[in-house]
């Protein structure tokens, strides 16, 4: 029986086979991997009402909505649920440069930068 009150966590926030490896490899650089997960969050701020928060956590709140990707796990938290539900996570490694990039279907408008949304 889980601890995590996941309610489908696969429909709140979903990753692509480039984000997964990619989070593998910078977890595999931590020594605590066995205890962490990636957060993924919404905060209010940014040019553009909200900006995206991604961090490696190991304090999982009970209302935590979590879905693991083979060793990866990710949670989201309660308040940043619905502005994420449905959003991707992928990471490009291409000429025009690298990073990660959160494709959010509940995103009305976004900035420049593609690290906020309102």
């Amino acid at each position: 029986m889980s601890m995590f009150a996941v309610t489908d966590a696969s429909q709140v926030f979903n990753l692509t086979d480039a984000a997964v490896d990619k989070v593998a490899e910078l977890m595999a650089a931590e020594e605590t991997t066995d205890t962490l997960v990636l957060r993924v969050a919404v905060r209010p701020g940014g040019c553009s009402g909200y900006s995206y928060e991604m961090f490696f956590d190991s304090d999982i709140s009970a209302d935590d909505s979590r879905v693991d990707y083979g060793k990866i796990g990710v949670v989201v938290d309660s308040a940043s649920r619905d502005l994420l539900k449905g959003a991707t996570l992928d990471y490009k490694d291409g000429l025009q440069g690298a990073g990660f990039h959160i494709d959010n279907p509940n995103a009305s408008r976004s900035c420049g930068c593609g690290q906020s949304f309102s």
